[in-house]
C-alpha cells in the first residue's frame, strides 16, 4: 500500500479479471499522478497469459528475461522505478504473488515514462497512447514515436489492442 506499507497478496491464483484491481488501480494511479484509465488498459492488454505465480516462475526459468505479475513488469523496469517510491524495499520477484505491488509498480512506471514525453509530442498519438506504447516498447521507441517515426506492426498491435481495451478500462475505474 501507499505509504511504505505492504499492499496485500494475492489471494486467488490462476484465474485473474483486470476490472477486479480497479481499487487499487485508482489508488495507484492516483499517487503516481496518471490516468486511472490507463493504468487499467495496460493491465487489459498484459491479461493475455495466465497469472499464476507458479506458472509465471516456471515460465521464467524458461525464458530468464521473462516479465512477472499481473502488469507484466521486467526486472529492469521495476529495479528503475522503484528507488525512492513507497515500495523501494520490495523486489521484482514478488510481483507474482502480490498483485497490488505489480499495479503500484506499473503506475509509478507509467508516471516515470510521462515524465519523458515532450510537452507537445509532434505526432498524432495521444500522451496515453505514446505512454502505453513506452510501457511495451520501452522508453527509446516511445521518444522515436513522439517524434514521428513510424509505430511498428508489434507496437501497432499493443496500441490497437489498448484502444479496444479503453471503454472498458474507464467503465472498470469508475
Amino acid at each position: 500500500m501507499g505509504g511504505g506499507g505492504r499492499a496485500k497478496p494475492a489471494t486467488r491464483r490462476g484465474g485473474y479479471a483486470p476490472a477486479d484491481y480497479a481499487e487499487p488501480v485508482r489508488r495507484y494511479a492516483t499517487e503516481a499522478g496518471v490516468n486511472p484509465q490507463l493504468l487499467m488498459a495496460i493491465l487489459y492488454n498484459e491479461s493475455y497469459k495466465p497469472h499464476d505465480p507458479e506458472l509465471e516462475r516456471a515460465w521464467q526459468r524458461g525464458k530468464p528475461d521473462a516479465s512477472f505479475g499481473i502488469a507484466n513488469m521486467h526486472r529492469a523496469a521495476f529495479d528503475d522505478t522503484k528507488p525512492g517510491r513507497p515500495f523501494a524495499s520490495r523486489q521484482w520477484e514478488e510481483l507474482p504473488d502480490d498483485r497490488d505491488l505489480a499495479v503500484q509498480a506499473a503506475a509509478w512506471h507509467l508516471h516515470d515514462l510521462a515524465a519523458q514525453l515532450p510537452a507537445r509530442p509532434g505526432v498524432s498519438l495521444s500522451r496515453d497512447e505514446l505512454v502505453a506504447l513506452g510501457y511495451n516498447a520501452g522508453a527509446g521507441n516511445m521518444l522515436a514515436f513522439a517524434r514521428g517515426v513510424k509505430v511498428g506492426s508489434q507496437a501497432q498491435s499493443y496500441l490497437d489492442r489498448l484502444r479496444d481495451n479503453w471503454s472498458k478500462s474507464g467503465e472498470a475505474v469508475k
